[in-house]
C-alpha cells in the first residue's frame, strides 16, 4: 500500500517546491451516479488518512492509467463523440491511448469499490488486474461511459495527474461484489446526494466537477454523448476552465 507519514509528506513537498515541475501522469475517475426519485446520488469513498495524495478525503473511485489497458477486449467502445473529446485538447491524446484512459476507470472502480462495469460474458485476459471480470463472467463495456471533465495538478505537487473524468449510472453495473474491491484503497463508501457530496471533505477540484455535473444533469439528465467538456489547468500561473 502506497502510504506515507505526514512529516514524510511535508519533506516531499518542501523537495518539490525547489525541483522541476513534475510531468502529470495519465488518470482517470468514474463519477457513478445513480436516480432516487428526482434526486441523483454519487458513489464516493474516503481514502485512507496515512496516503501521501489526498489523505482522509472523499474521492471518486480512480487512479493511474495503465497503458496497456488499452489492449484489453471490450464488449462495446466508446461512443464516437466521447473519444472525439477525449483526443482534442492539450497533448497528443491517440484513440489507442484515450481507450486506455477510460478502461483504466472501469478498472480502478472495480479495484476500489468491487464494481464490474459492464455486460454479463465470457472474458479471458492474461493481465493480472483484469482477472475478477474474468472470475465474475463481465466483458468491459465503454458505450455507457461520459466524459465530464479533465483536470491537470498544478506543477510543485507532490503528484501530478492529467485526470479525466468519466460518469456512468450505477444500472451500467454487472456485478456489485459485497465486500467492496481488492485494494482497500477507499475506506468508506457511500452514495451521497449531490449537494451533500460538495459539502463533504473533498478537493476543490472534485468540488467544481461536482458542480459542473449538477449544471449538466440539469439541462441533461439522461448525460447523451457529446455533452461539453470542461478542462482546468494552470497557465501562467493563472488557474483557468476551457471547453473541449
Amino acid at each position: 500500500m502506497d502510504v506515507m507519514t505526514k512529516a514524510e509528506v511535508d519533506k516531499v513537498q518542501r523537495i518539490a517546491l525547489d525541483a522541476k515541475p513534475i510531468r502529470p501522469r495519465d488518470a482517470a475517475t468514474l463519477i457513478l451516479l445513480d436516480r432516487k426519485g428526482d434526486e441523483f446520488l454519487v458513489l464516493m469513498g474516503r481514502r485512507h488518512a496515512r496516503h501521501a495524495f489526498m489523505p482522509g478525503k472523499f474521492v471518486f473511485p480512480g487512479g493511474r492509467t495503465d497503458p496497456a489497458d488499452s489492449r484489453i477486449p471490450v464488449a462495446t467502445a466508446l461512443h464516437h463523440e466521447e473519444q472525439a473529446r477525449l483526443t482534442a485538447g492539450v497533448g497528443r491524446t491517440s484513440p489507442a491511448r484515450a481507450r486506455a484512459i477510460a478502461l483504466s476507470a472501469i478498472r480502478e472502480t472495480y479495484e476500489e469499490a468491487g464494481l464490474l462495469i459492464g455486460q454479463k460474458g465470457a472474458f479471458a485476459t492474461t493481465r493480472r488486474d483484469w482477472q475478477g471480470f474474468a472470475e465474475h463472467g463481465v466483458r468491459p463495456s465503454l458505450e455507457a461511459l461520459r466524459f465530464i471533465a479533465r483536470a491537470i495538478t498544478p506543477p510543485n505537487r507532490v503528484r501530478r495527474f492529467d485526470t479525466r473524468f468519466f460518469s456512468a449510472w450505477r444500472e451500467d453495473v454487472a456485478v456489485e461484489l459485497p465486500d467492496g474491491g481488492p485494494t482497500n484503497e477507499l475506506e468508506e463508501l457511500v452514495w451521497l446526494p449531490l449537494a451533500k457530496a460538495r459539502e463533504a471533505d473533498i478537493p476543490d477540484i472534485t468540488r467544481a466537477i461536482l458542480e459542473e455535473l449538477e449544471k449538466r444533469l440539469v439541462d441533461d439528465p439522461l448525460l447523451r454523448p457529446g455533452g461539453s467538456v470542461p478542462f482546468y489547468r494552470l497557465v501562467r500561473n493563472r488557474f483557468v476552465r476551457e471547453i473541449l
